[in-house]
């Protein structure tokens, strides 16, 4: 729970703020003196590699994953079937929806 007082403060600043505080250029020559922003892809990839691996080792295992996918290619849909397709489609989702909010985020 936020503190009142805290509350009233920030109402009564954003009441009163007139617009940019002028620093004659102070807050541009900080920016471009910083280092641009590295970008550190191989920790992503290398971590969804090795997910998937170790998700297609675990699964591999199973009687479920291989009747399912040979129904799949058959064009027959059975539980096994439809359990693979929704996996599949919910794990296409998942990295779609990661791969976005990764992007939108730098």
């Amino acid at each position: 729970m936020n503190d009142p007082r805290q509350r009233d403060l920030g109402t009564l600043l954003r009441r009163e703020f007139e617009g940019p505080v002028a620093d004659d250029g102070f807050s541009d020559r900080v920016m471009r003196r910083l280092p641009p922003r590295r970008s550190l892809r191989w920790p992503l990839w290398l971590g969804l590699s090795m997910g998937a691996g170790a998700a297609g080792w675990a699964l591999a295992q199973t009687p479920l994953l291989r009747v399912g996918w040979q129904e799949w290619l058959a064009g027959q849909f059975s539980a096994a079937g439809i359990g693979m397709w929704l996996m599949s489609m919910g794990i296409a989702w998942l990295v779609a929806a990661w791969a976005l909010s990764a992007d939108a985020s730098r």
